[in-house]
């Protein structure tokens, strides 16, 4: 008798994943991904910092954007050619696209984003818009 491990969260993400590649991509906003990369969001005194684990993900393969208040970090992970199938067992490591969208305050500076990609991390640093302090006007006499 073979003892089978129950892991009842891995079929509701192949449901999910099957219902995800059946939609039509049409517009160009809608992208499916194949995995989705845990992503860490730090607040500083004067920045955002976000990061991402993308092991196995070339820089080149990373796309980093922001429009309209959303910064969007998508790219792909090519899967190993493998010649021949003898001896594999498992493979749990998943390749294709990915895509990450996240709504940033208005505080963030969309202007002077930056990105780096090291050891399968990328950081992404929002940095923050100097705080705009209250002016008190004096009124004059007339």
């Amino acid at each position: 008798m073979n003892i089978v491990r129950f892991e009842p969260w891995s079929m509701i993400d192949l449901i999910n994943r099957d219902l995800g590649r059946g939609r039509a991509s049409e517009d160009a906003q809608t992208t499916v991904a194949d995995w989705v990369p845990a992503v860490d969001i730090v607040e500083e005194k004067d920045h955002f910092l976000l990061q991402a684990d993308l092991p196995g993900v070339d820089s080149a393969d990373i796309e980093v954007s922001m429009e309209d208040g959303v910064l969007s970090v998508a790219g792909e992970r090519h899967s190993e050619k493998r010649g021949e199938t003898e001896g594999v067992r498992r493979i749990e490591r998943v390749s294709g696209r990915f895509d990450r969208r996240f709504s940033l305050p208005e505080t963030a500076d969309a202007e002077h984003i930056t990105a780096k990609s090291s050891n399968g991390i990328l950081q992404v640093t929002i940095p923050k818009l100097p705080a705009v302090q209250a002016r008190r006007i004096t009124v004059e006499a007339a």
